[in-house]
């Protein structure tokens, strides 16, 4: 990666950068889904993306099997678009840190050019029949084994409608995205792709704990309608090949009720029991246990759209836990909210996390995050984000990374 000093020239660098990418692309370039269904990015998100409204649950709900005016290829148990959708996703950031030791590249600021880079493939396999592909675009091979996959993250919905219910069977498998994976509809930081704000650990007390995110491969088993969703999965943290010989269980479930114009979702997640896998003969434990329980309002205010979402959990302690190895309990409470200052283009964000770290000693970690998004286009967003950290973790002085983190995000789905 390569290390800047001076933030302003970079801040001008990427707003001319973002500037000609917007001259460039004209309106909005539909992503994937876009452009299986023929509707604009805002139908299915939430001011920004990766959040999803009403629309976008209904959506992932079908399985990804939604069309619009896109051909078809049909036939005797065939129906699939006739293109193949995709999008180049892309996130070039700067971030800076205020530490003193200039062995932390953040520290004199740090252009880290991509971030990410994937190309997702996804939409209509056939009626019943969806699927969503993470296609990296870069990455290095494991150093031990030399293996190294593309697939980021995969999972193929099959959904069968009873009533106004979806019904959906998931395989899946990913490598951060944790066991909600397999189906998620909130953007609490249950489920790290589906969230308001870039700074996550900061932000989310899920996403602090490691609950929603990290490696994990498995099956959901769901159902959807309008008023709520349950998601009951059998799952392993690990990603790809591995020799497997027990499955841990995780339900999620959510009530998502409308109150006059405002959309709500109140949830909670139940991590427990065990996965195992055999390694070179050898049986390994891997404990998952953990729980949360989060909420949602998405509204207006006046003319300004509001969202606003709030989590508490809990990792316990356990030395072969894959959220919580140390000798205390760590829990996390957040709360945070996205207002939408200029309606469709600007927003501004402000949340506040708490965490006991579950150690002896220095156990209090909090951040409070401000920041803000511009979009540039429906599919094309400047984020910025600004962290202070503050509790016992942080005393005395001197931390490496310091104890304020800023974040520049260009954003783009092409």
């Amino acid at each position: 990666m390569l290390s800047i000093t001076p933030c302003g020239r970079l801040l001008a660098a990427l707003l001319l950068g973002a500037a000609a990418l917007l001259a460039s692309a004209g309106a909005s370039a539909a992503p994937a889904f876009a452009r299986q269904t023929g509707m604009a990015c805002v139908a299915c998100h939430y001011q920004t993306f990766p959040a999803i409204n009403a629309f976008g649950r209904a959506f992932k709900s079908a399985g990804y099997t939604l069309v619009g005016s896109q051909s078809q290829v049909e036939g005797d148990d065939l129906a699939l678009p006739m293109t193949l959708n995709a999008s180049l996703v892309t996130k070039i950031r700067y971030q800076k840190t205020n530490g003193d030791d200039d062995t932390v590249g953040t520290n004199t600021g740090e252009l880290q050019f991509p971030d990410e880079a994937a190309l997702l493939i996804g939409g209509r396999v056939g009626e019943h029949i969806g699927f969503l592909l993470e296609f990296a675009t870069f990455g290095t091979a494991d150093t031990e084994s030399g293996d190294f996959s593309l697939f980021g993250s995969y999972k193929m919905p099959f959904n069968y409608k009873f009533g106004k219910t979806d019904l959906l069977f998931v395989p899946f498998s990913t490598d951060a995205g944790g066991a909600g994976y397999g189906f998620e509809l909130l953007n609490t930081g249950a489920q790290r792709f589906q969230r308001v704000g870039e700074d996550r650990s900061a932000l989310m007390a899920q996403q602090y704990l490691g609950l929603g995110a990290g490696e994990a491969t498995g099956f959901a088993l769901a159902a959807a309608n309008e008023m709520g969703f349950v998601n009951f999965s059998l799952w392993a943290p690990k990603h790809g090949s591995f020799a497997v010989k027990k499955l841990a269980p995780y339900l999620r479930a959510a009530w998502t009720p409308s109150f006059g114009n405002w959309d709500a979702g109140l949830g909670a997640q139940v991590y427990s029991g065990s996965a195992k896998e055999r390694v070179d003969g050898a049986t390994v434990e891997m404990v998952t246990k953990g729980w949360a329980v989060d909420g949602q309002l998405q509204g207006d205010v006046g003319s300004m759209p509001l969202g606003v979402y709030a989590a508490f959990g809990r990792a316990p302690a356990d030395p072969d836990s894959v959220f919580n190895s140390s000798s205390a309990d760590r829990k996390a409470w957040s709360l945070h909210g996205q207002l939408g200052v200029l309606p469709g283009r600007a927003t501004l964000l402000l949340g506040y996390r708490t965490a006991d770290r579950g150690t002896a000693t220095r156990n209090r970690d909090n951040a409070l995050t401000i920041g803000g998004t511009y979009m540039l286009a429906q599919n094309v967003q400047l984020q910025l984000n600004h962290v202070m950290f503050s509790g016992s973790r942080y005393d005395p002085p001197g931390q490496p990374a310091g104890k304020q983190r800023t974040t520049l995000m260009l954003f783009a789905a092409m």
